[in-house]
């Protein structure tokens, strides 16, 4: 049976003051999902404008019905937050005023058997936020090589079993395809050295997760949707994003770290406004540590516990050149 419990949006009430909706300026909600977030921010600002993007064609559908409520104020686009950029100059919109982002997976696809984003409910091993498109979870357990297959598992999933999990796995899909959530979650579980501990998370948890960073390429549209922050925000623009694991949060940290002007002279012996080759900050942070959600919430959500709130607001210098930006990145996915 499937848990039908409603979307919480995470750490709400932060998210709204960090980006500080006022009427008549528009707003960005690159993870549209449930759309808890952007009918919260056009119900705290009336008259401003919220443009949701979302790869995900159920969240589509089950917003047409509140065009009634919200008119022209809510406009939807489908395709990935890492394409903002291209998708708000086909929209005809050049810059905005906020952009905020909710890395994950929402409650409702994970609550969706049908999915296959979790081992909690049998069905098909698919992960796909866009059904429509790309290679399914299914595909890559069975078409990828054991030392790439334990490489991803590692490296998306911080898994240190990876190499006996990938064995694991390439052993059982000689004898038959690996084409369900249950069959995949039993085949970690017993590749798994030692007894499960009552509180430890299940076997396949950082497997999954690994899994679906991949398929949906999580940390590059991530990545992608920062850089374009640079273009598509104006002068006080702010920047608001949840994260809810640690590879998400390093990629966001060092963004924010670097783009405010966090960075290693040339020399220690010479100071930072010394050298005319150190790019201008483009963002100014709104606080130097992340925001964690107060005991009161995730007492009423547990899927809130992980999440960090980061967020920055736009400066006047121009966005960094690619070239820029590699020279004085640090640590990047790490």
């Amino acid at each position: 049976m499937q848990d039908t419990a409603p979307h919480i949006p995470v750490m709400l009430d932060e998210v709204l003051t960090a980006l500080a909706p006022v009427a008549g300026e528009t707003y960005v909600d690159g993870t549209f999902g449930a759309g808890g977030y952007s009918r919260a921010t056009l119900d705290r600002a009336p008259g401003c404008r919220i443009v949701g993007i979302d790869r995900d064609q159920t969240a589509h559908d089950r917003a047409a019905a509140w065009k009634d409520t919200y008119g022209d104020k809510l406009i939807l686009l489908h395709g990935t937050f890492g394409n903002v950029r291209d998708l708000l100059d086909q929209a005809g919109i050049d810059r905005v005023q906020g952009f905020m982002l909710d890395i994950g997976v929402s409650s409702m696809q994970i609550d969706n058997a049908d999915r296959g984003f979790s081992f909690r409910f049998d069905g098909p091993l698919d992960m796909r936020m866009d059904q429509s498109a790309g290679e399914s979870a299914a595909d890559i357990v069975r078409d990828m090589d054991e030392t790439d297959l334990a490489n991803l598992i590692y490296n998306y999933g911080e898994e240190r079993h990876s190499r006996r999990i990938a064995r694991a796995i390439v052993d059982a899909r000689v004898v038959t395809p690996i084409e369900t959530t249950a069959a995949l979650a039993t085949i970690v579980e017993k590749a798994m050295p030692g007894r499960r501990k009552p509180n430890d998370i299940h076997p396949a948890t950082r497997t999954f997760q690994a899994l679906r960073i991949a398929v949906n390429d999580e940390l590059g549209e991530l990545e992608r949707a920062l850089a374009a922050s640079e273009h598509i925000l104006e002068e006080g623009g702010r920047l608001v994003v949840v994260t809810f694991h640690s590879l998400e949060d390093r990629i966001v940290k060092n963004f924010f770290k670097t783009r405010s002007g966090d960075v290693p002279a040339p020399s220690r012996h010479a100071p930072m406004a010394a050298h005319s080759d150190h790019p201008v900050p483009t963002f100014r942070l709104t606080q130097r540590k992340a925001i964690d959600p107060t005991d009161a919430e995730t007492r009423r959500n547990p899927r809130s516990r992980s999440a960090k709130l980061r967020s920055a607001i736009r400066t006047n210098a121009p966005a960094w050149s690619d070239e820029v930006s590699k020279k004085f990145a640090k640590g990047g996915r790490g």
